[in-house]
């Protein structure tokens, strides 16, 4: 929360922001030119519906997530907190029990960005323990927000070039997700997947918020709607060669919720009714859907005041309305 750190921090790294702007020049107007022209990448009756789940909230959420009909969950895994990793491993073996893919997403610190060698150790834990229930891996989350521990992307590329190089030498059937930039801030990606660092992404990521836009339909920058900006990042990345697959992963998206404070991640002038969460999360499944780029998109998350689907305020779960729409518009899918 201390501006003058992330001045600071900024400005120890402020020759790979350059690099950044630069990069964005000539990637972004290339982009452009190539937006009108793109054709989907996706099949129209892909399943791309999926949910964020916590440790902490237990198995009780893949009952609701059966209840739902969602088959796909993202777990985070926070490398400061690997003496639970036998339950992370438990929670996705359940998961698969309960027949649903697992994206794992790998949270950061500052002490493995920092230490490579302490990275490397805590990684080669991560993919043993959990590679027998995933293929996929998000490195990293965040990268552009320094309260998530990077301060620069050019950390982000030798955090995960740690990651590949690992996965090359000794996992080679994973999947590696990234750069997982947040929020309609582009030119971190481009410097990301236009390195030269020999990083190459097996899918690409975002964290596509739009809540502080409002609805879904509205533009940012009087152009930028959603669907704009799904179409946008896949022009991008059909100019790079460091990303193999085509088809977005949109990893974290949700609105925070009026009345919730503390627990909604914003202050109030963002959040939105019931009603209004749940027409926009219909609405943003359904705009990625329809725009032919998007291979999945999962909500954040299941179980959260304040934003989720179940609020547990009370030691109990409970279902809100928002619950009832997500299995109203899964169920409307698979007919």
């Amino acid at each position: 929360m201390d501006r003058g750190f992330k001045l600071r921090a900024r400005w120890s790294k402020r020759v790979d922001y350059l690099k950044m702007m630069l990069s964005a020049g000539l990637v972004l107007p290339l982009a452009g030119l190539k937006y009108p022209f793109l054709r989907p990448v996706t099949n129209p009756d892909n399943d791309i519906y999926g949910i964020g789940v916590s440790l902490d909230r237990g198995l009780e959420q893949l009952e609701l997530a059966d209840e739902l009909g969602v088959n796909h969950l993202l777990l985070r895994v926070p490398l400061w907190d690997l003496e639970r990793l036998s339950h992370y491993a438990l929670f996705a073996s359940n998961s698969r029990r309960h027949q649903k893919t697992l994206l794992v997403n790998v949270l950061q610190d500052r002490e493995h960005i920092e230490d490579p060698r302490v990275l490397a150790s805590a990684l080669n834990r991560v993919f043993d323990a959990l590679s027998p229930f995933t293929h996929q891996f998000q490195i990293g989350n965040a990268i552009n927000r320094i309260k998530w521990g990077f301060f620069s992307v050019s950390e982000y590329l030798s955090f995960f070039r740690t990651a590949q190089l690992i996965r090359d030498n000794k996992f080679r059937s994973l999947e590696l997700l990234g750069p997982s930039v947040i929020d309609f801030e582009y030119f971190y990606t481009i410097r990301a997947i236009f390195n030269r660092q020999g990083v190459v992404f097996d899918r690409l990521s975002s964290l596509l918020y739009v809540d502080r836009s409002g609805s879904p339909y509205s533009r940012q920058l009087g152009l930028f709607d959603t669907a704009a900006k799904i179409r946008l990042l896949t022009a991008i990345q059909s100019l790079s060669a460091r990303v193999k697959s085509k088809g977005l992963y949109i990893t974290e998206v949700n609105w925070p919720i009026s009345g919730t404070a503390p627990y909604a991640p914003t202050s109030e002038k963002e959040c939105v009714s019931m009603e209004q969460y749940c027409e926009y999360m219909q609405s943003y499944f359904d705009i990625a859907k329809r725009s032919g780029f998007v291979e999945r998109v999962y909500w954040h998350q299941m179980v959260a005041p304040g934003y989720g689907l179940v609020d547990n305020r009370d030691g109990q779960f409970r279902k809100t309305a928002a619950f009832y729409a997500f299995k109203s518009m899964l169920t409307s899918a698979a007919r």
